[in-house]
C-alpha cells in the first residue's frame, strides 16, 4: 500500500510500511508510524535525562516512573480512542489488533497524555519523586515528542482537515481524494507539529527561569490546549460526542483552567513578594530608629 501525495507543490510517494521482518507466514510489518512515534519518545526521554539535574530529580527513580508509565499511557490512548470513536470490538484480540493487518492501531493522544499524568502521579508517590518537578520536566519533553510524532500521521495520510480552497497551501493524496474528493486539504498534522515544536523551545527557555513548581505543566496545558482547540476545528476525523468534537472541547477546558490557575498563582507570588519587600523595609527603618535611640 502506498499514497501519492502532493503538498506545497511537491509530489511524493509514501509507503506506511518501512520494512518487513521475515517472521511467521506473512512476515511482520514494521510501520513508519511506529518508528516516528518511537523517535519522538526517545527525544523526549533524552531531554528529560539531560535536564533532570536542573529539576533536582534522581534519574534512576525517574526511569522507574517512565518504564511503568509508558505502557499504561499507550493502553489509555487506545482506550480513549475506542470509547469516543465507537469502535466495535469482538474481544480483547481486537483491542490489541491481534491478527489484523493494521496491528495496534487507533490511538488518541489525549488518552495517552491523561494516562501518563495519572500513572505518573502514582509512580512519583511510590518512588518518592517530587510530582510537580517531574511533571514540569516531562511537560517540556512532551511537546518535543508530540511535534515529531505527528509526522507519523503524515506517512499514514491521516489527521488532515477540510478543504483549503488555496492553490498553494494544502495537501492532496490518493487517500484524501478517496475520502473527501479532489482538492487540497489542510495538513493539520503539520500545524500541530509546528505548534508543538515552537512550544518546546518557548517552554524550554522559560523553564530556565521557573518561578514555581508546576509552572511548566500549566504552561504546557495552556499552550497545547490553545493550539489543539483551533486545529481540531479544521479536522474532519475528530472523535465526537453528538455534534461536539471531544478533543476541541477538552482542549478549551484545559487551556482556560490552566491560564486561570497560572494567573492566580502568579498574583499570589507577586503579592507575597510585595509583602516581603514591605516588611524588609519596615524592619530596616525600625532597626535604624532603635540604633539612633541607643546612640543618643
Amino acid at each position: 500500500m502506498s499514497y501519492d501525495v502532493v503538498i506545497f507543490g511537491l509530489h511524493l510517494k509514501l509507503k506506511p510500511i518501512a520494512f518487513t521482518i521475515p517472521l511467521g507466514k506473512n512476515g511482520w510489518d514494521v510501520y513508519w508510524y511506529g518508528i516516528i512515534i518511537a523517535t519522538g519518545f526517545l527525544l523526549a526521554l533524552l531531554y528529560a535525562f539531560k535536564n533532570a539535574k536542573r529539576y533536582e530529580i534522581n534519574t534512576d527513580r525517574m526511569l522507574d516512573v517512565i518504564l511503568v508509565t509508558t505502557p499504561i499511557a499507550i493502553l489509555c490512548a487506545r482506550t480513549y480512542y475506542v470509547i469516543f470513536d465507537g469502535e466495535k470490538l469482538n474481544g480483547i484480540s481486537d483491542f490489541f489488533g491481534f491478527g489484523t493487518s493494521s496491528g495496534f492501531a487507533g490511538l488518541a493522544i489525549y488518552g495517552g497524555v491523561i494516562g501518563a499524568f495519572v500513572c505518573g502521579y502514582i509512580m512519583c508517590r511510590l518512588r518518592k519523586v517530587n510530582i510537580l518537578d517531574m511533571f514540569d520536566l516531562t511537560a517540556v519533553g512532551f511537546l518535543l515528542g508530540q511535534g515529531v510524532g505527528r509526522w507519523g500521521n503524515f506517512i499514514n495520510q491521516e489527521a488532515y482537515g477540510a478543504f483549503t480552497y488555496s492553490s498553494w497551501w494544502g495537501m492532496e493524496s490518493t487517500r484524501t481524494i478517496e475520502e473527501m474528493g479532489k482538492g487540497l486539504v489542510h495538513p493539520c498534522f503539520l500545524y500541530e507539529s509546528i505548534w508543538c515544536i515552537a512550544g518546546f523551545f518557548v517552554l524550554n527557555f522559560i523553564s530556565k527561569k521557573r518561578k514555581f513548581k508546576g509552572e511548566m505543566i500549566l504552561l504546557y496545558c495552556a499552550w497545547y490546549g490553545f493550539g489543539r482547540a483551533i486545529i481540531e476545528l479544521l479536522r474532519t476525523d475528530s472523535l465526537m460526542i453528538g455534534r461536539i468534537k471531544v478533543s476541541c472541547m477538552l482542549s478549551i477546558i484545559i487551556c482556560v483552567a490552566s491560564i486561570i490557575t497560572l494567573l492566580i498563582i502568579r498574583s499570589k507570588l507577586k503579592s507575597n513578594e510585595n509583602n516581603t519587600e514591605y516588611k524588609s523595609v519596615f524592619a530596616d527603618e525600625k532597626s535604624e530608629e532603635i540604633s539612633n535611640e541607643q546612640d543618643n
